[in-house]
């Protein structure tokens, strides 16, 4: 990437807490850099990342996507021409402008068939709109394909999340091993998310991938997605806001 932007891309299985370590990420980001650009892009079909940051998006990058493709399937070849023409304009109106931060959604892919010049088109626009930012956090889903498929294939800081399971750890090291040839990356490291017994730290195996932090069952955390309360009311001595913040101070965002 050539120009300074910090991208900040959050993978891991599901229901390990992505969602809400990618938020409070972005809480953290906006509380220590109160002037810098910071887009939050919200990658995971499920749009739950809108939902943890307080936000009700109207469009997403797919409604972009399927308006073009509707209109290559119609045989209407010159207006799809023309809508992909207006989509970097199209996708700023789609960015929802909150205090500290904005919001970008990437959506729910439905259309069948393959579109693929369509596809890597809005990712190169998408890519373009991440240099206007100053740091930009993906909250991706479950694996780490999509992300390079609809949003970007450089990032500069992977960040792989799990649960204390065995299988957690075990999808975590097969995301790296993914991501080593499918994702530009500068450094990457792991979040041991929900453990409940710090004793069994000992015997959580990430392979060759350094452990950034262990964030312990955050009781704070969980009344807040039960009532589907925004991250950014969350005290800061909540542990995940404080896990979030050793990592960024491990990984240089701090």
């Amino acid at each position: 990437m050539e120009n300074k932007s910090k991208v900040i891309a959050v993978a891991g299985k599901g229901g390990v807490g992505k969602t809400s370590i990618s938020a409070s990420i972005v809480k953290t980001l906006v509380a220590a850099f109160p002037h810098a650009r910071i887009l939050a892009i919200d990658a995971d079909p499920a749009v739950g990342l809108s939902t943890a940051l307080g936000i009700e998006p109207e469009h997403t990058i797919d409604d972009i996507r399927k308006s073009i493709i509707e209109k290559v399937e119609d045989g209407n070849t010159k207006d799809a021409i023309e809508l992909l023409g207006e989509s970097r304009f199209r996708i700023f109106d789609t960015i929802v402008e909150k205090d500290g931060f904005a919001f970008l959604a990437i959506g729910r892919p439905e259309s069948t068939g393959c579109y693929c010049k369509i596809n890597s088109y809005l990712k190169e626009v998408i890519s373009i709109l991440s240099q206007e930012f100053d740091y930009v956090v993906i909250d991706g889903e479950a694996g780490i394909e999509q992300v390079n498929r609809r949003v970007m294939e450089k990032v500069s800081h992977l960040i792989l999340i799990t649960d204390p399971s065995k299988k957690g750890t075990q999808v975590i090291q097969t995301i790296k091993k993914v991501a080593d040839h499918l994702v530009m990356y500068d450094e990457v490291g792991v979040i041991v998310n929900r453990i409940g017994d710090l004793s069994l730290m000992e015997y959580i195996n990430t392979g060759d991938i350094p452990i950034l932090s262990y964030i312990e069952e955050d009781k704070n955390l969980a009344s807040f997605d039960v009532q589907g309360k925004s991250i950014f009311n969350l005290p800061d001595n909540s542990k995940v806001v404080i896990g979030v913040k050793e990592v960024l101070k491990k990984i240089n965002i701090l």
